[in-house]
């Protein structure tokens, strides 16, 4: 099994001074049921990100969601780490609601917030045109520079994109969050991860 590196949300406990790192199961299971290993990516590396993902042998990457981007520097830290290892390796990498944001940001362009998008369901329509779940208030303002727009909501938000030249995409959707995985969903993963 290709090993798939993930990032993880930053869970505050203040009264026990505590910063947990955190997944939810469901990407574990989903991350599975595409055929992959998933690993855990740790937001306390620092600058040792591309060691780590060098020595867990990571073929490709998740950026998962939770947490707005500027909430938990040392995951904003880790996250921009694994697309600088990511770009100097060729390693794919799928970006999931707050990771397509980091990608997006990542590519220089802006977020902005939406209405709308929080515990909801929409059609999508574009290269891939179907209903999805949707939990973020916050969202792409513009397709980033050297990207190209999958799919776009009902109300015009960016909701998938794809990097020209390299195996990239972002959902703004939770593929995790289905009762039952959507099979476009987890073949689109294999082939983006080249399974």
């Amino acid at each position: 099994m290709k090993a798939v590196a993930i990032s993880q949300r930053v869970d505050a406990y203040p009264d026990r001074g505590e910063n947990r790192d955190a997944l939810d199961q469901r990407l574990f299971e989903f991350v599975l049921a595409a055929g992959f290993l998933p690993f855990p990516v740790p937001n306390v590396l620092g600058d040792r990100v591309g060691k780590w993902l060098e020595q867990v042998n990571a073929a490709a990457i998740v950026l998962s969601g939770g947490n707005d981007i500027g909430t938990y520097a040392p995951r904003d830290r880790t996250e921009t780490a694994m697309l600088f290892h990511a770009e100097m390796t060729g390693c794919p990498v799928l970006g999931i609601c707050r990771g397509m944001q980091m990608m997006a940001v990542h590519a220089g362009a802006t977020l902005k917030p939406v209405t709308g998008h929080v515990r909801s369901r929409h059609r999508l329509r574009g290269d891939i045109a179907r209903n999805v779940n949707s939990f973020h208030n916050i969202s792409p303002a513009e397709t980033p520079p050297g990207y190209v727009t999958l799919a776009r909501s009902e109300d015009g938000e960016i909701e998938a994109f794809r990097r020209n030249g390299r195996d990239w995409e972002g959902w703004m959707w939770h593929p995790e969050r289905e009762t039952s995985f959507d099979p476009a969903d987890i073949e689109r993963m294999r082939a983006l991860f080249n399974a």
